[in-house]
């Protein structure tokens, strides 16, 4: 049987015209189908579809495969189909490269046609390129691969919110004289709103983001221009001795001008690295020595190990001048038990939201909204 279809007709013009070419009327195709005239006429007008059911009838009556029919329905219902709305292709392009929808979900972007869904998406990720599909190649993590896009998205979030604070500028003598100043805060939880004020008057700017989902990131060192540090925190894990490692970690990258040139020092510092750059190795050593200087933590760990009591840990905490957290958090990492003494382990995240930049955890980005 030969395709005689014409793109735009109904299915029915081709069955007239295969009756033609066999000497076949109407009539005489009725009586083969064990219909009526009446019956069949809406079929061969156009005015009734081709069910899979008649799909195989016609096949047995034209001695032809049943699926020719039911194409021949399909590519015709398909050229009578409208035109789809050209924001389809824009969206799954864009939601192909970056989490769009969580961005839409969040309040970073708003959720409207393609074009100016575009425009937004460029303007979010400070991109004067339209092929934004680049984008998520052009920035490089702290390892050298390619940025995941959730964390990419969380990190120009973070830019975006700092854009927006009004701070002196950036001294590095000022924070580099005032670390002291800051070790001090360690022994009250909720010291931490005296922490990022006391970065804020030395020029750093301090955003609190939430993660995107499935996005393992605690912290970020970015910078606005070569003159403009920010520090993204995400208090991933709401406990007050991942926020002093985390906060010291970001604030060394800041010292030592990390970051800059590419889209900054993304940190997941959950999850060990086995090929970490000289400038993370060094960011964790500061970190942890300014927390508790390792060697009295050695000391403590092998003169006590394996029996710490409670008293044991305040009493050392209390020595050092920190809170007990700080003892507690590095006592659990060296034993592999994160059940020991658990109720030290404070939650800071509601001090940080109330008072400073933030955004998540059920409010769109701003200060104190909590």
């Amino acid at each position: 049987m030969t395709d005689k279809r014409v793109e735009e007709s109904p299915p029915g013009v081709f069955i007239r015209e295969e009756l033609e070419a066999r000497g076949w009327s109407q009539r005489d195709l009725a009586f083969i189908l064990g219909q009526t005239e009446q019956q069949l006429s809406p079929l061969l007008s156009g005015k009734r579809a081709i069910s899979p059911d008649m799909a195989k009838t016609l096949g047995s009556a034209f001695d032809v495969d049943p699926q020719f029919f039911a194409n021949l329905q399909s590519h015709y219902d398909i050229s009578r189909a409208k035109e789809p709305d050209p924001s389809v292709r824009t969206r799954a392009a864009l939601q192909a490269e970056f989490p769009i929808r969580d961005m839409v979900r969040r309040g970073w972007i708003e959720d409207t046609e393609g074009t100016l869904l575009e425009m937004q998406v460029n303007e979010f990720f400070e991109s004067a390129n339209d092929n934004i599909s680049q984008l998520a190649f052009a920035a490089k993590r702290t390892h050298g691969d390619g940025t995941p896009p959730m964390q990419l998205a969380w990190v120009f979030r973070v830019r975006q919110l700092a854009r927006s604070m009004d701070l002196p500028s950036y001294s590095e003598a000022s924070l580099t004289s005032r670390l002291p100043e800051l070790r001090h805060l360690m022994i009250h939880a909720e010291a931490v709103t005296e922490a990022i004020e006391l970065l804020s008057e030395c020029g750093v700017r301090v955003v609190i983001v939430e993660a995107l989902p499935g996005a393992k990131i605690d912290g970020v060192c970015t910078w606005l221009d070569e003159k403009t540090p920010v520090i993204g925190l995400s208090t991933l894990h709401d406990r007050l001795d991942n926020f002093w490692f985390v906060l010291r970690h970001e604030i060394e990258h800041v010292l030592n001008g990390d970051g800059k040139g590419r889209i900054g020092m993304i940190d997941n510092l959950s999850e060990a690295q086995s090929d970490e750059e000289e400038c993370e190795v060094k960011a964790n050593c500061e970190a942890a020595n300014f927390c508790i200087p390792k060697d009295k933590m050695d000391s403590f760990f092998t003169r006590k190990n394996p029996y710490f009591s409670e008293k044991d840990v305040i009493g050392f905490a209390s020595r050092v001048g920190v809170h007990p957290a700080i003892v507690v958090g590095q006592l659990q990492r060296r034993m592999g038990r994160y059940d020991y003494l658990r109720k030290y382990q404070v939650p800071i995240r509601k001090y940080l939201i109330r008072n400073f930049i933030s955004d998540g955890w059920g409010h769109v980005g701003g200060k104190g909204t909590q």
